[in-house]
């Protein structure tokens, strides 16, 4: 008995301390805002209560059967209810305390963790929108004019296993979202087709996107790095490949960056208004199509009918996108791509993709697959049909 004892509590001695527990690889990932070191403190205050009451229970119940054990002339007792002032005690004094645990000890740091997590007004420095899509995430800094999308960019031969996988299997992305340190930034999700879930664990966020609504959270993160996260929500076939990347940088770096991308655009921007040639369309739309097509009609363009009809053949070739006027053909090939398809998996492009990568990809599908349509499309087309 005395040997159990020392053995219990040199497990609580272990589990609480802090520093020690920070080192478990099973434990949260370091926290790196002030909601994530919030909810780490409270999920050790629970760990910590609640292992103390269950060796004390465990001590009382070994005692007990120890104790009164019928070798030594115990009964069991015959009683249904308490039928004395110490039987009471014995039923209303845990009562009692797990109640003042529940909703004092648990009760009032849990509330406070919520009402942080709520306050996204309050002394605001910058707002990210995040929208989710099947199966990608789009990020824009409003007041910046700033806006992208970050996809996966784990080789599918990593997946189906014919290469090694390599250190950040299904974690990485093409763009990432940069972020100072040091800045509260208010989060805006919302979906433009199924419900996603933004999620951060170093954060210590998750928070729902959901089509049609706006939600909001918040984070200040205090540490240089880079944190991965995973879209929390099952949302359809590519679920396990909308990874989340976060660069939190310092905020003369941040600044660099956000010229630079602010370049970028403005560079794809005047790029519209000029006349591509068929190389430089092909080239890009393949790069296109393995980004935001691939997933769902497959890299070989055979698709997985029905839900996902394929791009290879006459079909897609055959269908006009453009009239003799130089109008778009309601349900067209740049129709459908741009503005996707009622009642079908399909969704539209139109504001995920450029104008130049619209007039791109849509190029490589009527001359990629075995396709033969032989026009191009040009993106200063695209942007007189917005």
């Amino acid at each position: 008995m005395r040997g159990l004892i020392k053995v219990g509590l040199g497990v609580m001695a272990t589990l609480g301390s802090m520093a020690a527990w920070a080192d478990y690889s099973w434990n949260f990932p370091t926290p790196v805002t002030p909601i994530a070191h919030e909810t780490l403190e409270v999920h050790n205050l629970f760990m910590i209560i609640i292992t103390v009451i269950f060796f004390a229970v465990l001590a009382i119940m070994l005692y007990s059967m120890w104790a009164h054990r019928k070798r030594d002339g115990h009964q069991a007792a015959d009683f249904v209810k308490p039928n004395s002032r110490k039987q009471w005690a014995w039923v209303m004094v845990p009562f009692a305390a797990l109640l003042f645990i529940d909703y004092v000890v648990f009760g009032i740091p849990a509330y406070h963790a919520v009402l942080m997590y709520e306050d996204t007004k309050t002394d605001a420095d910058m707002v990210v929108k995040v929208t989710g899509s099947q199966w990608l995430w789009e990020y824009e800094y409003p007041e910046e004019g700033v806006k992208f999308t970050s996809r996966l960019v784990t080789p599918r031969t990593q997946v189906m296993n014919v290469d090694p996988k390599g250190e950040h299997y299904l974690l990485e992305v093409d763009n990432p979202l940069v972020l100072p340190v040091g800045k509260k930034i208010r989060f805006i999700t919302t979906s433009n087709d199924v419900i996603h879930s933004w999620w951060v664990p170093a954060f210590g966020v998750k928070r729902d996107a959901v089509p049609g609504f706006l939600r909001e959270f918040w984070a200040t993160i205090d540490t240089p790095g880079v944190y991965r996260g995973q879209c929390a929500e099952l949302c359809g076939k590519e679920h396990a490949f909308m990874p989340v990347v976060v660069h939190a940088v310092p905020e003369a770096e941040y600044r660099e960056w956000l010229a630079s991308k602010k370049s970028g655009q403005a560079q794809l921007a005047a790029s519209t208004d000029q006349t591509w040639g068929k190389d430089d369309l092909m080239q890009t739309g393949a790069d296109v199509y393995a980004k935001s097509c691939a997933a769902c009609h497959q890299p070989d363009g055979k698709g997985l009918p029905p839900a996902f009809p394929p791009i290879a053949g006459a079909a897609v070739a055959s269908t006009a996108f453009m009239d003799a006027e130089g109008n778009m053909v309601k349900g067209g090939h740049l129709d459908t791509v741009m503005n996707g398809r009622t009642g079908s998996a399909m969704r539209a492009f139109k504001e995920e993709l450029s104008d130049v990568e619209i007039a791109a990809v849509v190029t490589y599908q009527r001359n990629a697959f075995g396709n033969a349509a032989g026009d191009l499309v040009q993106p200063l087309a695209v942007k007189s049909l917005r």
